[in-house]
């Protein structure tokens, strides 16, 4: 279960009971609330609600400046230790598709710190997954366009280390431009965070990230988007994060039930799991 369609109305163990009682199979961990209660009760608690951990939230703060990026590196050791030994060696975090620092400055800088980041991960056998943001107005948000589109953004991860692949989003997927082809060329090892939801059709400057729907809903390639994860045999999470529809302003249950009866019948689509 993902938390974006709950609106953060949940503690992270209110929002993982009910992930368990309305028949999810994992969940997306809440990093700081989890390191609180510690490994073994952490351990504990996903077993007794029979959930997997789906990723942890990247805890460095990459986006701003060096004093920053500085200050918030010594969580990380910490935060993939833990996020090993509860089994979920994942973290992700999102790069924005534009920005008002001249793009090969600032691909510099952003491989010189995804370096030191999976330098640390790798310590703890932990990888990264970097997520590309597809839709127009994204992309034409600051000043200068910056990395997009699926097959850069893998180019750009392979430089940053063999433990740093992509959080795959079929909504960024589908307004990037990407096809099943390039899920099958980034392979098992270099997909490490699946997100599935989906789209009206829209002329691309038209395209807002709050305005997503569920899966079976609109017009992306749900089916040919799954399918290609199954040849590649990709076994982690695979959650619906879905911006807007209404979801947040649902009771939590009523929102985490959509969410589980959309999956269910995309999967039924695609012929992954039975009707």
């Amino acid at each position: 279960m993902n938390s974006v369609p709950i609106g953060g109305k949940l503690s992270w163990r209110e929002f993982a009971q009910l992930a368990s009682d309305t028949g999810f199979k994992g969940v997306d961990v809440m990093l700081d609330a989890a390191l609180a209660d510690g490994v073994r009760r952490t351990r504990g608690f996903l077993a007794e609600l029979n959930l997997r951990p789906a990723f942890v939230s990247l805890p460095v703060e990459f986006r701003k400046d060096d004093a920053a990026f500085r200050a918030t590196m010594p969580q990380l050791e910490d935060a993939a230790s833990f996020s090993s030994a509860i089994g979920c060696p994942r973290m992700m975090t999102y790069i924005m598709s534009s920005t008002d620092t001249p793009k090969d400055e600032l691909r510099r800088i952003y491989k010189a710190r995804f370096i030191q980041i999976a330098d640390v991960l790798a310590r703890s056998h932990c990888r990264l997954g970097l997520e590309f943001l597809g839709p127009l107005p994204l992309r034409r948000r600051g000043r200068f366009e910056f990395i997009w589109k699926m097959n850069e953004m893998l180019e750009f991860a392979k430089e940053c280390g063999s433990n740093v692949g992509l959080t795959l989003d079929a909504w960024h997927w589908h307004h990037a431009g990407a096809t099943p082809a390039d899920i099958l060329a980034a392979g098992k090892q270099r997909i490490v965070v699946v997100h599935f939801d989906d789209s009206a059709r829209l002329p691309p400057e038209q395209v807002r990230d709050n305005e997503r729907l569920l899966p079976g809903e609109g017009v992306i390639d749900l089916t040919g988007f799954l399918s290609a994860l199954r040849q590649i045999r990709y076994e982690d999470g695979l959650s619906i994060e879905v911006f807007g529809r209404g979801l947040k302003q649902l009771p939590p249950a009523q929102s985490a039930k959509m969410c589980l009866e959309a999956g269910r019948k995309a999967l039924q689509a695609a012929g992954i799991v039975e009707s």
